[in-house]
């Protein structure tokens, strides 16, 4: 469920935020009892506290039931993405090019900033919205909704790779 628990870490406090609440402003804060020091109503901001958000939460929780076919559904366009990827650095081996990812978020390291930028330019004007990060803005972040089908993954990273073809 988490990446933290590949590498064996167990913390104290856990934030979740973004894609619990489908685009809507919510967070939660899983503590270990243990170190809850705070008491009830002291907790509160601006993501807390949405009722629409809490609706929206439940129902994306409402996708990990105890059959484990949603993690399978995760893992199996997780792996996709990590095929594909690997797949276009091989065919533009000559750019250096490198990825990292766990799951369904990847960056694809395509080494500069302005070739990031291109390749973003490009992908945005066939349809695919994409951002970078990276010290230099060069990495493009492969973040795919959990609920999206292999057609709309494949369509998406077609594009990526024929925006890197054109861009290279």
């Amino acid at each position: 469920f988490f990446s933290f628990e590949y590498a064996g870490i167990t913390p104290d406090i856990v934030c979740l935020s973004k894609s619990l609440g489908a685009g809507l402003p919510f967070s939660i804060n899983l503590i270990k009892p243990d170190v809850d020091q705070w008491l009830p109503g002291q907790h509160t901001g601006t993501f807390r506290g949405n009722n629409l958000a809490f609706i929206a939460g439940t129902a994306v929780l409402s996708y990990w039931q105890p059959d484990n076919k949603f993690e399978e559904y995760i893992l199996k366009r997780g792996m996709i993405i990590e095929t594909r990827l690997k797949k276009m650095i091989k065919r533009f081996d000559s750019t250096n090019f490198s990825c990292r990812g766990r799951g369904m978020i990847w960056g694809l390291d395509v080494v500069n900033g302005e070739t990031a930028k291109d390749i973003i330019d490009h992908a945005f004007k066939a349809g695919l919205l994409i951002e970078s990060s990276g010290t230099d803005d060069q990495v493009l972040k492969i973040m795919a909704a959990l609920t999206i089908d292999i057609k709309t993954l494949e369509e998406g990273l077609n594009i990526l790779e024929n925006a890197i073809e054109s861009v290279i």
